[in-house]
């Protein structure tokens, strides 16, 4: 496949491409999913345990171990702590709770779901005793505004490696991802595609047609040009393959700036702003 992997700050190298499981349900189309992601040539996956099928994803992980595609180490496997749990001993709890239902040793990626009204520094520091311990190979945050992130990095002993947001042609962060990239924070996106919603927009059409790609396709590799870190979803096999065969074309500069164009600072999912629990 020759997909890039891209060097965390703490010298973890992570795939630039996921699987990302939002939104789908527990189940065996779940786990086969997974498996037909990793056969396409995934190494990245991205859960969450708000989304109810860390176990599922877990199996699909197992069954793509046994059946030799992958080993362990060559995985890149995410989840996410829900703000429910928002004091330290409840966090390593739901850390632990992750990895049993998934049934993994550890995550190479445990992040913070949503910054809240300031429940996120008890959660990070057990975040941190956790990686200190080496019970979970890298640690991050997801939707931490600017704020949030000097707020953070004020009492942090350890830098988050990433900061996941929504990112898409109508809503290009630009304030926070000059944030994380002058403090060395990795930027992934959540709903790269914007819940499929931007697949029918006129000028990324018009760009697929150019390119002989689809539209999915174009809005990825403006993420990886963007140098940002993508997990887009599918339960469709040609579609999962097709969701990471980004090597061969890339976009012009005049391209890209068309699809920044298109940014209106527009969500699909909750503001952090807003959305505190």
């Amino acid at each position: 496949m020759g997909f890039k992997y891209i060097q965390l700050n703490n010298g973890i190298e992570m795939p630039e491409i996921g699987y990302g499981v939002f939104r789908v349900e527990e189940g065996e189309a779940l786990e086969d999913a997974v498996l037909t992601a990793t056969c396409s040539g995934y190494r990245s996956v991205d859960t969450a345990a708000i989304y109810g099928n860390e176990s599922s994803v877990g199996n699909g992980i197992r069954k793509a171990i046994e059946q030799g595609i992958v080993t362990r180490e060559e995985l890149f496997i995410t989840s996410k702590l829900w703000n429910e749990h928002s004091s330290y001993d409840e966090t390593i709890k739901a850390y632990e709770q992750t990895l049993e239902r998934m049934g993994l040793n550890y995550l190479d990626l445990y992040l913070i779901h949503w910054p809240g009204q300031d429940k996120y520094l008890e959660p990070w520091k057990a975040l941190e005793h956790l990686y200190k311990e080496g019970r979970v190979k890298s640690i991050g945050v997801c939707n931490f505004q600017v704020y949030h992130l000097e707020s953070l990095l004020q009492k942090a002993e350890v830098t988050p490696v990433i900061n996941q947001i929504e990112f898409h042609p109508k809503l290009t962060q630009e304030e926070v991802r000059e944030y994380c990239r002058t403090h060395n924070i990795q930027v992934e996106a959540w709903s790269p595609l914007m819940n499929a919603e931007l697949l029918n927009n006129e000028q990324i059409l018009e760009l697929a047609e150019k390119h002989g790609k689809s539209p999915a396709q174009i809005i990825l590799c403006w993420d990886l040009q963007h140098g940002v870190i993508t997990i887009p979803k599918s339960m469709t096999p040609s579609r999962i393959s097709e969701n990471i065969s980004l090597y061969d074309f890339s976009l012009s500069e005049d391209e890209m700036k068309q699809l920044n164009g298109l940014n209106e600072n527009l969500r699909s999912g909750p503001d952090p702003d807003e959305f505190n629990f």
